[in-house]
């Protein structure tokens, strides 16, 4: 069956070139029947040059023909060869991924995974709002690819074999009800609020009224960010302590005398709060990123340092914290640092 595709072969690049040959021929053959009627020195001087330039013409035509098959089998043995690594990086990426952490990471970290998803369709990722501490364990004891933090790891977690990676800037507004009359404070007064120094709006210049301080639960990336910066860690005197960043939005907005913190990407657009400014400066990405904001903290990705991750969710980590995604983590409200 080869011999017999060979030979097909052969016989298809042959009928390819038949002209040229065929030419050649002709010319011959009419030039000996055109001599012959010429005396026999003249013809034989001619024979003698246009025997040359037929020789040379047939011999380029039978080296065209033979080159031409040389390439046109060398080109079918190695097509299969070139399209291999064509087909392998077409290979589409499969299997799942699992993030677990920061509340206040969820839009960041679900536009980022549905588009992930849309371009990679073979691959399932999810993510579980449980509070920064219980991501960064969840990275640690391997129940999640990628643990999510709204904070900077402590020494003891990176001594334990986690890595932090910043994805993202996240500024925490500090919010109050639409209605108070307080539009700004700064970092000192917003301390002595949540350490219970000043207890009463009228000393701020608002309505006089007990102020109510919100917070978040221990091992909340926010409040351990709103604490270290305000310099109020364990002394904070709180009315509410909760469990998520929309939970403390809700409660301000229901609490004519509240105060709270919250991450920017959750505030914007929200009704019934308002985001105060930190002494004279809004919370902006703008002002997040130039650093004049002053209460802000990073967005982490919090992996083991000793096990490497599964190729899918190795992808979406490159690419989470590449250039590619800064669009979508800006749409979904935090300050992209690539």
């Amino acid at each position: 069956m080869r011999k017999t595709v060979k030979n097909l072969r052969f016989y298809t690049d042959l009928t390819e070139y038949r002209l040229p040959i065929l030419h050649s021929f002709f010319i011959l053959r009419l030039y000996v029947k055109q001599t012959s009627k010429l005396p026999f020195i003249k013809r034989r001087m001619m024979n003698m040059k246009k025997f040359t330039c037929l020789g040379l013409s047939m011999v380029l035509t039978f080296g065209l023909l033979a080159g031409c098959g040389s390439s046109n089998s060398g080109s079918s043995a190695s097509d299969p060869q070139g399209s291999a690594p064509a087909q392998q990086e077409t290979a589409e990426l499969s299997g799942t991924i699992t993030a677990n952490g920061s509340t206040s990471m969820e839009k960041v970290i679900q536009i980022l995974e549905e588009q992930f998803m849309i371009d990679n369709p073979g691959v399932k990722a999810s993510y579980d709002p449980t509070g920064s501490g219980t991501g960064i364990e969840a990275a640690k004891n391997g129940t999640a690819d990628i643990g999510l933090a709204s904070r900077a790891l402590k020494d003891e977690e990176t001594a334990a074999g986690l890595k932090g990676t910043n994805v993202a800037l996240d500024g925490i507004a500090v919010i109050v009800n639409a209605g108070s009359k307080v539009e700004d404070l700064t970092v000192e007064q917003i301390a002595q609020v949540f350490t219970g120094e000043i207890a009463d709006w009228s000393e701020l210049g608002g309505d006089a009224g007990a102020i109510a301080c919100i917070g978040r639960e221990g091992g909340s990336g926010t409040r351990d960010g709103f604490e270290s910066i305000t310099g109020t860690e364990d002394a904070c005197v709180l009315s509410q302590e909760l469990t998520s960043t929309g939970a403390v939005i809700e409660a301000v907005k229901n609490n004519p005398q509240a105060i709270g913190y919250a991450s920017l990407s959750a505030v914007e657009g929200k009704e019934g709060i308002k985001a105060i400014t930190v002494g004279g400066v809004p919370c902006t990405e703008e002002t997040v990123l130039d650093g004049s904001y002053q209460i802000q903290r990073p967005f982490v990705m919090v992996t083991r340092e000793s096990e490497a991750l599964s190729p899918a969710a190795q992808a979406f980590f490159d690419w989470a914290v590449s250039a590619d995604a800064s669009d979508l983590i800006r749409q979904a409200g935090a300050v992209p640092l690539a």
